[in-house]
């Protein structure tokens, strides 16, 4: 591992320092587009910057930059939940291109370590993308090849896909027609923005799950809390960021929430969706809700939002039914994601 340069410190990033938090940005955003470009998925200025200054109960996002001879060479930032998974750090390190290899990346890893220690976090998480082309250890790759050399290994492997929109009528007839024939007991709801007051406690309980339900490979992660306060921060601090979501749940007929799916536009990045999660209830599978959910939850998006041309999504390569949900839609592969974990003594 190479020496740090040197004069490098890294500092702690004041949220409310609009040049530095712009400065830290521009590095984040330049060292995440560098390798995928087009594909890439990057958080935009305005998101980070409510991220960081954000003071709600579920998590907290604290950035340190590394600053050389006055310039902010290199970006950190390290979330950690509160309410539960109280042992688990999730890190983001870059370094401008032409700065690494000098030991930037390096410094900047180790403060974010002992700031996670210093917490008592001592499962550490962090991502990395590269092109589909690498493979799914993504041997090679600057973002996977320094993750291993700094002591994490590839915990779990994801496709990014997307779909270009609009998909025709027709095509997401069919979908939902050949799926409806499997829950005709269930009922489906979509709205855009918050959650409505009466699916609220049903929400909050199936959302709690994704993180232990969706195939995680080796990642340390333990279910979320429960909570109808955290749906309603969450929310708050969505606004903030200027982005909106649109959801679809699948009901019982005693209006139990059983299947969701959402995703996410900004007013920052013109023209593009995120899928976030889609989710159904163990004791309900079997009835291609996930599929139902999908479909309706698309075709809210593009009646209300016709401006929307694409769809990006990440799929765990093992996560075959969701996959298949996905091709089916029409997603095409365009890059890979690995998370990545290491555990402190």
């Amino acid at each position: 591992m190479s020496t740090s340069s040197p004069g490098l410190e890294v500092r702690a990033l004041d949220p409310f320092d609009d040049a530095a938090v712009d400065a830290w940005h521009h590095v984040y955003l330049v060292a995440h587009t560098h390798e995928l470009g087009e594909a890439a998925t990057a958080w935009q200025l305005e998101e980070l910057r409510a991220m960081l200054q954000d003071t709600g109960t579920r998590a907290r996002s604290l950035g340190w930059a590394a600053v050389l001879d006055g310039e902010t060479v290199g970006a950190g930032w390290m979330r950690t939940p509160l309410l539960d998974n109280l042992e688990l750090a999730e890190l983001d390190v870059h370094v401008l291109p032409a700065a690494r290899r000098r030991g930037i990346g390096s410094a900047l890893l180790a403060r974010l370590e002992s700031e996670a220690a210093d917490r008592g976090r001592r499962v550490l998480t962090g991502l990395a993308s590269w092109a589909y082309d690498a493979g799914s250890t993504g041997t090679g790759a600057s973002g996977p090849e320094f993750a291993r050399a700094v002591g994490f290994d590839l915990a779990l492997s994801e496709v990014q896909r997307e779909l270009a929109l609009p998909v025709p009528a027709a095509v997401l007839d069919d979908l939902s027609g050949s799926a409806a024939r499997a829950h005709t007991a269930y009922a489906l709801r979509s709205w855009s923005g918050p959650v409505p007051d009466d699916l609220l406690e049903g929400w909050a309980r199936l959302t709690s799950t994704l993180v232990t339900e969706a195939p995680m490979g080796d990642l340390d992660v333990e279910q979320e809390t429960v909570s109808t306060d955290a749906v309603r921060e969450q929310e708050a601090l969505l606004e903030r960021q200027g982005r909106t979501k649109y959801n679809t749940v699948a009901l019982t007929p005693d209006g139990d929430v059983v299947a969701y799916s959402d995703l996410a536009i900004t007013i920052h990045e013109p023209g593009r969706a995120y899928q976030w999660g889609t989710l159904v209830d163990p004791a309900h599978r079997g009835h291609r809700l996930g599929l139902a959910v999908k479909v309706a939850n698309l075709r809210l998006l593009q009646s209300e939002r016709p401006d929307v041309a694409r769809l990006t999504t990440y799929n765990a390569e093992v996560n075959r039914h969701m996959v298949g949900v996905n091709e089916a839609m029409g997603f095409r592969p365009v890059a890979r994601l690995g998370d990545f974990q290491k555990k402190l003594a």
